[in-house]
């Protein structure tokens, strides 16, 4: 029985991976069929991200460039590892969300490829915000464990939009993925906050609540617009949950 366990966490690891990442790697067929399963898996695709952008981070730490030029580094790495998939929906959802007049015409503008005002300002906040707080931490020496600790909040969230919201449309990457019972959401997100625990102590777990609280708003806000969830609403999730935990974190270093 433990063995069909562990083989069961490892391909809905692989999956997981292969949602969040684009990083190639060979699934199973048979495997996607727990895609709502596998979302307890999320947050843990986060110690790999996060731990990708802070070797990104030394590397550039070690070759003497200045804080500011490293942050930059790992960063990009990150934007690699996902191929800007939730930058993407943070700017389809600020387009979509507060470009149109009605759940259709949002729903319209979210799908379309293009990016519009509103998308451009919020990556380049975002952007300019995620920066400057890794930089700080860095100069903190906490940019480990606080990368690890809202790249993790921050995807196992996501997780629990899907399982809490309903879909907005019909198509899409989170209708295909299916919408979890919350029992592997909820998992994930314990295991999330545990994460919290280990690698920052109080101030983890006041950075994983005050990203819940984050998520929620947010998910209040996509009811109210679009009247349920899409994949570039989660993608959304995950970016402002992780600047919430981040801002925390600093702020308690």
């Amino acid at each position: 029985m433990s063995q069909l366990w562990l083989k069961t966490w490892r391909l809905d690891l692989m999956v997981a991976l292969s949602l969040l990442t684009r990083i190639p790697i060979k699934v199973p067929e048979n495997a996607y069929e727990r895609q709502a399963e596998a979302v307890w898996a999320y947050g843990l695709i986060g110690v790999l991200w996060a731990a990708a952008v802070w070797l990104g981070c030394m590397a550039g730490l070690w070759l003497g460039l200045p804080p500011m030029v490293a942050a930059l580094i790992g960063l990009a790495i990150g934007i690699v590892l996902t191929g800007a998939m939730h930058e993407d929906g943070l700017a389809d959802s600020a387009d979509g969300l507060w470009g149109g007049h009605d759940p259709t015409r949002r729903l319209e503008i979210m799908k379309d490829s293009t990016i519009g005002t509103y998308g451009v300002l919020a990556l380049v906040i975002s952007f300019a915000l995620r920066w400057g707080l890794l930089v700080s931490l860095l100069e903190a020496e906490f940019a480990f464990g606080g990368l690890i600790i809202a790249a993790v909040i921050g995807r196992a969230l996501m997780a629990v939009v899907m399982a809490n919201l309903p879909h907005a449309r019909l198509d899409g990457l989170s209708h295909s993925v299916g919408r979890p019972d919350f029992q592997p959401a909820y998992a994930g997100l314990a295991l999330a906050v545990f994460i919290g625990l280990v690698f920052g102590g109080f101030s983890g777990v006041l950075a994983c609540a005050l990203a819940v609280l984050t998520a929620w708003a947010f998910a209040r806000i996509a009811i109210a617009k679009i009247g349920g969830q899409t994949g570039d609403i989660l993608g959304a999730t995950g970016q402002l949950s992780e600047l919430a935990a981040l801002i925390v974190l600093l702020a308690c270093a």
